[in-house]
């Protein structure tokens, strides 16, 4: 009897992007639905359907490389970061930009407060420097409770990634060249802890429903209470360098990218790799879970987008048992035809 042939799964490849992609954000779910934010090398981000892939727009204006590409709770704004030595805030509904911010160096990292904060948006780049503008005062030098100079005490190293917690009151950073993630006080201006690693942190993500941080280092995948800091589960990446993590803590599982090319779904508890997706023809540099965790996408150094299916294997195997249990059937009725 012939082997079953192993049924692989077929991602939705959003093509447009030239050059390598950076950064990868999904909304959360709106009226209008869910939208996909990428940042890419080629200096042009752009806006996609999170669900079909489809391109609506891109946002035109930066003469550099766009680091980072981050929506707005409501999806109605957004923000970017470029080696052009600028942030831009942008509306996501016309493409037209709003404001720009210009800095003394490379910005690599823009990231929205969240919630009703949403107006405050926080920048970070190779001036080792943190920002916090108040978009509803974009004319206004950037301000904070720490202090009328408008930015944090300078950071240790060139600033890679930002992310918002607690309330609005902490930000997650990692850096280009040191391991650890500083968790930055917004009202006191300065690191209040840091969180270990065995790497250079290159990926961090605050889960939607916000009870999770997760980090990727090169060699793990790290999963952290969110409001306590305590590290909940572990799992080590074996044979390739682990860029991107992201979890979906609905589903139980988290997808890595990283040096191999390939994109792998993993169950939370055990680390078991459930299914490898295959592809990509570069590195995978950012991968994450859309709202809800049915699906998620992965960019690349290829310069392409692909979504995949997070239920596909085991979809894929139902499908082919109940064929299989048809053609029992047909048998069975032809034998007593």
């Amino acid at each position: 009897m012939a082997a079953a042939k192993k049924i692989v799964q077929t991602p939705l490849v959003c093509h447009g992007h030239t050059r390598p992609i950076v950064e990868l954000q999904f909304s959360p779910v709106t009226p209008d639905g869910i939208f996909l934010a990428s940042a890419s090398k080629d200096g042009q981000p752009m806006l996609r359907n999170g669900e079909t892939g489809d391109w609506v727009g891109t946002f035109q204006g930066h003469k550099g490389a766009v680091w980072s590409c981050v929506l707005n709770d409501a999806a109605v704004v957004a923000a970017t970061g470029s080696a052009d030595f600028t942030a831009r805030v942008w509306n996501a509904t016309t493409g037209d930009e709003l404001h720009q911010f210009q800095h003394k160096h490379i910005v690599r990292s823009v990231s929205f407060a969240r919630g009703d904060a949403a107006w405050r948006l926080c920048t970070g780049g190779a001036e080792k420097l943190l920002r916090i503008y108040d978009l509803q005062r974009p004319d206004a030098a950037p301000t904070g409770e720490w202090g009328a100079e408008g930015q944090l005490s300078k950071a240790q190293d060139n600033i890679r990634v930002t992310h918002w917690i607690g309330d609005n009151q902490l930000l997650l950073v990692s850096y280009l060249d040191k391991p650890n993630v500083d968790v930055w006080d917004v009202r006191m201006g300065e690191v209040a802890r840091s969180l270990g690693s065995q790497g250079t942190v290159t990926s961090i993500e605050v889960t939607p429903c916000g009870r999770y941080i997760v980090t990727a280092d090169g060699k793990q995948v790290d999963f952290r209470d969110a409001a306590s800091f305590d590290l909940v589960k572990s799992h080590a990446c074996e044979g390739y360098e682990v860029e991107s993590a992201s979890f979906a803590p609905e589903r139980g599982r988290f997808v890595t990218g990283g040096s191999d090319m390939w994109v792998r779904l993993h169950d939370f508890e055990t680390g078991q790799e459930l299914e490898v997706c295959k592809g990509h023809h570069g590195p995978v540099h950012n991968v994450r879970f859309a709202p809800g965790g049915a699906t998620y996408a992965s960019g690349s150094e290829d310069g392409t987008i692909r979504i995949w299916r997070t239920d596909f294997a085991a979809e894929a195997a139902a499908a082919a048992a109940a064929a299989a249990n048809g053609d029992a059937a047909a048998a069975a009725e032809d034998g007593l035809g």
